[in-house]
């Protein structure tokens, strides 16, 4: 059963090509429009079969549509719903996929009327790569998505963004913009901030010949710098916190090593095998 007639992606790159394609795939909405300033990218994504139509004018893309989803860069999401207000019709959907959610979904609550509906949510899963053609139909099925919550959220939104997500395969969480940032903190920014200051440390000359562990544990920071320039800065204060925290275990770490203490070391790597057990795969 169709959730939407008509669903606007604005951004068909990585995630929002994916989601067109996961949408048409599960016969989800009516149409699907694509919105983005780079035609080629709309020319990728009708040829893969993400979008129905491409369009560069961000208001005919928004005006009559159902469901309008926002998969930019986080600083573009919050500078966009402003400008799409006036052409969005009521009783419409508006959700996003950013990777921070208090100053979007702020944002959100902040513009649009009570008969406009602002539900955040950000679907865990992506890659360092990026653009329409990495697009891939399932890459949201058994990953977790969370939707946010507020007091002022509307329930039946709410409940139709879940429904759109379990849908799509996702698992999902409800939970509040502010637990969301700090727990995105721990779990997705502070590792991207680990694997940037890593691959930093190391000599140009040295890095061709890493192998596995190396690859694994910096593959994030081949990320989009302007992407991510925009995540830490929308979560400066709980990435800070977190980055403090690392600090203290590391000087555990080189204190243990530098007074040769083999039972601190030991117990640091044996709780961290344990720790790491309860992350699958």
């Amino acid at each position: 059963m169709r959730l939407f007639k008509r669903v606007t992606i604005i951004g068909v790159g990585l995630i929002g090509g994916s989601l067109g394609l996961a949408l048409r795939r599960k016969n989800l909405a009516e149409e699907i429009l694509g919105v983005c300033r780079h035609r080629s990218s709309l020319v990728w994504a009708k040829k893969l079969g993400a979008i129905t139509k491409g369009y560069s004018d961000i208001k005919d893309a928004v005006r009559d549509s159902d469901l309008i989803i926002l998969a930019t860069p986080v600083n573009e999401i919050i500078e966009i719903i402003p400008r799409i207000y006036p052409f969005i019709k009521k009783g419409a959907i508006v959700t996003d996929v950013g990777s921070t959610k208090v100053e979007i979904v702020k944002q959100g609550e902040r513009v649009f009327s009570k008969d406009i509906y602002f539900v955040g949510a950000h679907p865990l899963t992506g890659s360092e790569k990026r653009g329409i053609k990495e697009a891939k139909e399932n890459i949201f099925r058994n990953n977790f998505c969370i939707i946010t919550s507020t007091p002022h959220t509307n329930k039946m939104a709410l409940e139709k963004v879940c429904s759109l997500w379990k849908l799509l395969g996702a698992k999902i969480k409800v939970m509040t913009p502010s637990v969301h940032d700090c727990l995105m903190a721990k779990i997705s920014h502070l590792p991207h901030a680990v694997a940037v200051a890593l691959i930093l440390s190391i000599e140009d000359k040295n890095i061709p010949l890493g192998a596995g562990g190396l690859r694994d544990t910096t593959r994030i920071a081949s990320s989009s710098p302007y992407l991510w320039r925009d995540i830490f800065f929308t979560n400066q204060k709980l990435v800070l916190k977190t980055i403090e925290k690392f600090n203290r275990v590391l000087n555990d770490f080189s204190s243990a090593l530098y007074l040769r203490d083999k039972s601190a070391l030991f117990n640091l790597l044996k709780r961290a095998q344990k720790k790491r057990a309860l992350l699958k795969g």
